[in-house]
């Protein structure tokens, strides 16, 4: 499991009480039980953790793990 999967996991596990085995490639935010307010606070943690920026334009069509996992990596790998 890569840095970035484990920050995800880790925030979604502690901070948003989701259970670990509903996370899933392709889990929607929505089938995790996030609600849209959760998932902007869920972003807000990752640029915490992560050191990096996410812009609400680059959230378009972010709805799975999958989805949040490719772009935190093209984010984090931009910045290396």
């Amino acid at each position: 499991m890569s840095e970035i999967e484990n920050v995800i996991r880790t925030l979604l596990t502690q901070e948003f009480k989701v259970e670990e085995g509903g996370i899933k490639p392709d889990a929607t935010f929505e089938q995790l039980g996030l609600d849209s307010l959760d998932v902007v606070s869920f972003a807000m943690a990752l640029e915490d953790r992560l050191q990096i920026e996410i812009p609400e334009k680059e959230l378009d069509g972010v709805e799975t793990y999958a989805d949040a996992l490719a772009l935190l990596e093209r984010k984090v790998g931009a910045r290396a």
